[in-house]
Formats: C-alpha cells, sequence, structure tokens
C-alpha cells in the first residue's frame, strides 16, 4: 500500500486498508472507507470503517471493538430487529430463534458518526429476495435506530 494510503494496525482487529476497486480498464476508484476482516465464531467478518484518512479510521476503531466485544448480544438483538420490522404483529418466539440461525452476520460497518450497521445474510434464502439482505443500525447511544433492506 502506499504512503498515500498507508494500512492501519489494531492489536485486536488486524489490518484495515483504504477500499478500492479496479476497474476493467486498469483505473482505480479509491473508497471513502477501510476495510479489514475478523474470525469470529466460525465466520469471516468483514469489518468497514467510513474514514478518508487513517486517523479518521483510527478514531472510529473503539467503537467497532466494542461492538465486537458484544457481538453475540448485538447479532440477537439485530436478528430479533429484522422479524419484529417485518413481522404483522408480534413475532413468536420460535420466528425470533428460527431468524438467528437464518440470518447470519456478514459485515459490519461504523459510519463517520459513529453508527454501527450489522449487515446480515439470509443463509436459507427464504427470508429475502437473491441480491438483498437485511442492515440493523446502531446509533451512537446503541439503541437500534433504524433496520433496512440493502442490495
Amino acid at each position: 500500500m502506499s504512503d498515500e494510503h498507508p494500512t492501519i494496525d489494531h492489536p485486536a482487529l488486524g489490518t484495515f486498508t483504504r477500499a478500492s476497486t479496479e476497474m476493467t480498464d486498469g483505473t482505480v476508484l479509491t473508497h471513502d472507507w477501510y476495510v479489514g476482516s475478523l474470525s469470529a465464531d466460525g465466520t469471516e467478518l468483514e469489518l468497514m470503517v467510513e474514514a478518508t484518512a487513517p486517523e479518521e479510521a483510527r478514531a472510529l476503531l473503539p467503537r467497532l471493538q466494542a461492538t465486537i466485544a458484544d457481538l453475540a448480544a448485538r447479532r440477537r438483538l439485530a436478528s430479533d430487529a429484522v422479524v419484529a420490522e417485518f413481522s404483522q404483529g408480534e413475532p413468536e418466539p420460535s420466528e425470533l430463534d428460527e431468524a438467528a440461525t437464518d440470518l447470519a452476520l456478514e459485515t459490519i460497518e461504523v459510519e463517520a458518526d459513529g453508527t454501527v450497521i450489522l449487515h446480515l445474510t439470509d443463509t436459507c434464502g427464504s427470508h429475502f429476495p437473491e441480491g438483498y439482505w437485511p442492515a440493523v443500525h446502531f446509533g451512537a447511544d446503541d439503541d437500534i435506530a433504524q433496520v433496512t433492506v440493502e442490495s
């Protein structure tokens, strides 16, 4: 990685690099976030931090680390929120348990304002159409601010 976009090494979270995409014509697009990955509970999670400078990214890593420290509870809150958002009426406990199994965490994103977004994937393909996934947004106060479907 060039000095223009240095990597960030974090003792608990690993290495983060500035995200970029190389187009078919060789042009490189540099994105407004840093990316890394982390193994947790037998799966590889993508980590994204919204920042254009290393110091901005470093400032958000404690927020990311706190989310990962509480990951099991956050995952369950997120899957329960998805079910509640898209259910008609109060969801049954069995529906919440099923969603906790079917909706796997794939990506954790921290936005510049401290919002944490858990991007989930529908592992069985019966809850969301192909190419769509639920995302649960936790505000700076750690309360769920929004549940969205992204593509």
